[in-house]
């Protein structure tokens, strides 16, 4: 494999690290210093810094993502998740929430894992809590039950129920960007609470804003059975 890819598999950084690793010559295989792109054997000898590179635990984290804190692991970005959470380990998170959202965001090193869940065509269910600024008309719940042209693409057909005048809960399949926030807007409203409760069988209820936990072997047993229904 590359060896970006095989040092965002041993759990040391993200491909793009990997390449700004590479260029700043931290990296060499089998004596030599490392080029991007360069194919790469896991019996190589790769060095990072002249330490010889050993698979990290792979590490699987819910982490209850307050508002105002950026999905974003660049620490040039103001507010970015990773100073936020000071882990002393390297860890991503699987996929975005926008700044303005809060709930359920997953973490992990283990980039195979992360692309499944993050794949489109697998269609899995992230639940959502939403209220907008006025009463909801039932000709818009059932609009948005079953899709909305928000530019950037039709929204499929979801669930949605009505929790009060102004509150819906809707459970989507797919995740376009500020997806729930354009179909809001499409049809003349706008979101002042937005907040993620459940990305497939993890659920973010027994957590606070700001706290995490690691997923345990049932949550990872449980989500694998549902990633391969």
């Amino acid at each position: 494999m590359r060896i970006n890819k095989l040092l965002s598999n041993y759990g040391y950084c993200s491909r793009k690290e990997a390449n700004e690793w590479i260029r700043n010559n931290r990296i060499h295989i089998n004596g030599i210093l490392a080029f991007p792109g360069q194919w790469v054997k896991e019996t190589d000898d790769i060095l990072l810094d002249g330490e010889r590179l050993e698979k990290k635990k792979k590490v699987y984290l819910a982490f209850h993502k307050p508002p105002g804190l950026i999905s974003t692991r660049e620490e040039s970005v103001e507010e970015n998740i990773m100073a936020f959470l000071n882990l002393p380990f390297y860890v991503f998170p699987v996929g975005r929430l926008d700044k303005e959202s809060e709930g359920l965001l997953l973490l992990t090193n283990d980039g195979d894992w992360a692309h499944e869940i993050l794949s489109a065509e697998n269609h899995h269910e992230k639940e959502y809590l939403v209220t907008v600024d006025k009463p909801l008309s039932k000709s818009s719940l059932k609009t948005l039950a079953g899709g909305v042209d928000i530019r950037i693409g039709q929204t499929r057909p979801c669930q949605v129920e009505k929790i009060t005048e102004d509150t819906f809960r809707i459970v989507l399949t797919q995740g376009l960007n500020r997806q729930i926030r354009r179909m809001a807007k499409a049809l003349g409203y706008q979101v002042t609470f937005l907040k993620r409760l459940r990305i497939l069988n993890l659920t973010v209820h027994d957590l606070n804003p700001g706290e995490w936990r690691y997923l345990t072997e049932d949550d990872l047993e449980d989500l694998q059975r549902k990633l391969h229904k």
